[in-house]
């Protein structure tokens, strides 16, 4: 493996990124070698005075002028590879995370907690932002210079090169020693935040139930043990890194009293130069400066080891992929024979074969927890089957890429999510090219006019986070504007009538059937008024086929869906 993939998956970079860094780490290596310019002409001027040679002034202005010019030209060149290529790696990185998160199964956020997702996208990846930018550049530079320096001091006498340099590896290998330890507590220290993140989110979504229950004080009590513990490990995170941090650099001040020992003695013995004895004490005054640093970084490097390995996780997952190429004939969409499952405790569906034909609304009943969902989220390719196939018009849609696949769908969700956007914009997301006029007589077959022209701004009108200003039916309403907006010969409908009125769900209907002619159907209801026009209803229970047929047939069999019609009638009559 070269350096340049080794790079890429230590610190999560692109192949560029890997590139940029290793120019980064050596221009702060040359960076460091350009400040010891002050010291070698320093020395030159002290062997000028001693041996009595005249002094040329200018000559050595000159010289510092150089020195100054060479810092100056160094210290440009080191914070555009450090920062400015790092920092455009951050947003190739961000990119990078957006398609790849773009491509994976909807199985892995399942898998995933949204808050540690959260975490991962924002909180880690700012981490190895600083870390790439600050830590590992100035680290590597360090030992890059410190390494060439510490060879050539063995040219002017070997015996004051290992007074000087015995220490380093010493100490780096105290803070490496530290790794085990601050990848133990730093993970403590993120899953805390993670879990302090994920219950904050939580309350804020439950506010309004929290409220009403009064269970105020009851959340609060739950929350501040989570902020203590947070504090408390962040405390160890940060302690076990100084622990080893600050014995290393204690140690590399040792390297200072071994060369003035070391040449002290040699001085006396004779066997040293003063000369060479004052250049060894200038060189290692300046040698331990940037090593000093450098085990700080060294020390915040390893523990960034823990956010580099939650972000690789995601980037090297498997992915949902397919050929580009739709091959279908028509859009007749069949189950043969599937069965899945979220995990592998559980079984969701055994079995399953129906077929949901072109021209034709098939509906899905069933008790909860049957697999009606489940059903729907499969022939759209959000999961992957273990088992069966499904097809769209005879093509495998697990041979085809996601994003080309969902061009046949419309789909209308149980729960809507909305955007803290406009009404026409909120709607647009159906299909982005689509003109104004075009939103909004999509949006008058879903009855959006008669509240979205109500509202302040009309149709321009902000509608706050997740629609939070409409109604749970108006929210629904512009769901379903989206689905006749993108008019696709497949369309889902989750619950697409559950948030409306009767008389709206009626107006509804009469749109949906204006949609669905010569497209394939799928809805799933509870409703019996619902499905009753439906030209074939699958009934599942416990995840397999129970009853197929149409509302005729399946009245007159007596099974499931007579008792489900006879229950509803009977509710009608209840009183209360």
């Amino acid at each position: 493996m070269s350096i340049i993939n080794i790079i890429r998956h230590k610190y999560a970079t692109s192949e560029q990124g890997a590139k940029d860094l290793v120019k980064s780490c050596f221009a702060c290596a040359a960076m460091d070698i350009a400040l010891m310019l002050p010291v070698g002409l320093l020395f030159f001027l002290v062997k000028d005075l001693m041996e009595g040679a005249s002094l040329n002034v200018w000559g050595y202005v000159w010289k510092i002028v150089a020195c100054l010019l060479a810092i100056a030209t160094m210290e440009y060149v080191k914070y555009n590879k450090q920062f400015t290529t790092v920092y455009l790696e951050s947003g190739r990185r961000r990119i990078s995370l957006a398609e790849k998160l773009r491509r994976l199964p909807l199985s892995y956020f399942g898998k995933k907690d949204l808050a540690d997702l959260t975490s991962t996208i924002m909180a880690d990846a700012a981490t190895i932002e600083t870390g790439t930018s600050h830590w590992v550049p100035e680290l590597i530079g360090s030992m890059i210079s410190t390494t060439i320096i510490g060879i050539s001091l063995f040219f002017f006498d070997w015996r004051m090169a290992i007074a000087a340099v015995w220490v380093i590896p010493i100490a780096i290998s105290i803070v490496l020693f530290s790794a085990k330890f601050q990848n133990r507590y730093n993970r403590r220290n993120v899953q805390a935040k993670v879990d302090l993140a994920d219950h904050i989110q939580e309350g804020l979504e439950a506010f309004k139930d929290i409220r009403a229950n009064e269970a105020e004080e009851t959340y609060l009590n739950d929350l501040w043990p989570r902020i203590d513990l947070v504090e408390k490990r962040a405390s160890e995170a940060e302690l076990g890194v100084a622990y080893f941090v600050v014995s290393g650099q204690m140690v590399l001040k040792l390297g200072i009293a071994t060369v003035a020992l070391a040449g002290t003695w040699l001085l006396s013995q004779g066997s040293l130069s003063v000369l060479t004895f004052f250049m060894f004490l200038l060189v290692a005054s300046r040698l331990y400066d940037p090593m000093s640093g450098s085990l700080i970084n060294l020390g915040a490097a390893v523990s960034m080891g823990v956010q580099c390995e939650r972000m690789d996780e995601i980037l090297n997952h498997e992915e949902q992929r397919g050929t580009e190429t739709l091959t279908n004939k028509g859009y007749d969409v069949e189950f043969k024979d599937v069965h899945f499952a979220y995990d592998t405790s559980e079984t969701v569906l055994n079995g399953v074969s129906f077929t949901a034909r072109q021209g034709e609304v098939t509906a899905l009943i069933g008790p909860s927890g049957s697999g009606k969902t489940t059903v729907s989220r499969l022939a759209s390719r959000f999961w992957d089957i273990p088992s069966g196939t499904i097809t769209v018009g005879g093509m495998d849609i697990s041979k085809i890429d996601p994003e080309t696949l969902l061009s046949l769908y419309s789909i209308v969700f149980q729960d809507v999510t909305l955007f803290n956007n406009t009404v026409l914009e909120n709607i647009r997301i159906g299909r982005k090219d689509s003109t104004d006029e075009e939103v909004i007589a999509a949006a008058r077959l879903a009855h959006v006019d008669v509240f979205a022209e109500q509202l302040p701004d009309g149709w321009n009108s902000l509608i706050g986070e997740n629609g939070s200003e409409l109604s749970g039916g108006e929210r629904q309403r512009i769901s379903i504007a989206r689905a006749f907006l993108k008019d696709a010969p497949i369309i889902l409908l989750d619950e697409a009538t559950a948030s409306l009125d009767v008389e709206n769900e009626t107006f509804i209907q009469e749109s949906l059937s204006r949609l669905v002619k010569d497209k394939t159907v799928i809805i799933i209801a509870h409703r019996m008024r619902t499905v009753a026009g439906a030209d074939k209803i699958v009934i599942l229970k416990d995840g397999k086929v129970e009853e197929c047929g149409s509302p005729a047939e399946l009245t007159a069999s007596g099974g499931f869906y007579k008792r489900m019609q006879d229950l509803q009638s009977n509710a009608l009559e209840w009183n209360i």
